[in-house]
């Protein structure tokens, strides 16, 4: 679905590109490592029925925004998302990350509590470092230079649950984005980001995410305060989890929202 409006912020030498749907208490949402604005397309508008506000800006060197991805860290793109909040308003904001994109969320409530209502995890990863089948299906899943079918397996294998269409992530996906996004990662100590601040957290969980296997479904309650961390499980989806069941996530986020009191 197209959003209902679309912007520009330019902020030196950066600019970004957001989509915005609905009106109400704000939700900055931000994509998987390599992967633009999108993939929330399906989900923004059930939020924005639900009577809230969902922003979508595209990460560096996608959809119109644009800014260096040489020699940055975590904290630049947090910085890109303080600015799309303070452009809309300033009001604290929650902040969902699907992936990758819960790096910059975490980032996000460690550099700018001010802005910060609550942070979404959307698929994070529990395990770490990752197993090295797994690491290399990530690797080639995007490679496009593959055959299609090879590519297909290797989503299937990381991304997508069994039943569920690997097809709809063939494309979409910037090599040179996704090469940034790990340099800013690795340039960023854990310490800086990894417990996203103080903010309140809901763990949205795959349980068929081999990133999060069973075992590990209080992996983040047990590491901070538990009464920061609320768990949403959601079944018959892997990492992807957005594509796959978008209506379960849009309503796990929706009911958080009411948790709040937003």
């Amino acid at each position: 679905m197209s959003p209902a409006t679309s912007f520009l912020i330019d902020r030196g030498e950066v600019r970004i590109a957001v989509h915005a749907f609905g009106h109400g208490p704000r939700i900055v949402m931000m994509p998987s490592l390599g992967r633009g604005a999108s993939d929330f397309f399906d989900i923004a508008p059930r939020l924005a029925a639900a009577g809230y506000r969902a922003l979508c800006p595209e990460p560096r060197g996608l959809g119109g925004s644009n800014g260096p991805l040489h020699g940055i860290t975590l904290h630049d793109f947090a910085r890109d998302i303080a600015t799309v909040i303070e452009h809309d308003g300033g009001e604290p904001t929650v902040v969902a990350g699907h992936a990758f994109g819960n790096f910059v969320a975490r980032t996000m409530a460690a550099d700018y509590p001010q802005l910060v209502r609550a942070v979404v995890l959307l698929a994070a990863t529990h395990t770490w470092p990752l197993a090295q089948d797994l690491r290399d299906s990530i690797n080639r899943c995007h490679q496009m230079d593959l055959p299609e079918a090879v590519r297909l397996k290797h989503l299937q294998h990381v991304f997508f649950a069994p039943g569920n269409d690997a097809r709809v992530w063939l494309d979409g996906w910037n090599e040179e984005v996704m090469h940034a996004e790990r340099a800013a990662t690795e340039a960023t100590p854990k310490a800086q980001w990894w417990t996203a601040g103080t903010a309140p957290v809901l763990d949205v969980l795959s349980l068929l995410d081999p990133l999060s296997p069973p075992d590990s479904v209080n992996c983040y309650r047990d590491q901070w305060e538990a009464d920061r961390v609320t768990i949403a499980r959601i079944d018959h989806a892997a990492h992807a989890l957005l594509p796959e069941q978008p209506a379960a996530v849009a309503a796990a986020v929706i009911q958080y929202m009411k948790q709040l009191g937003a």
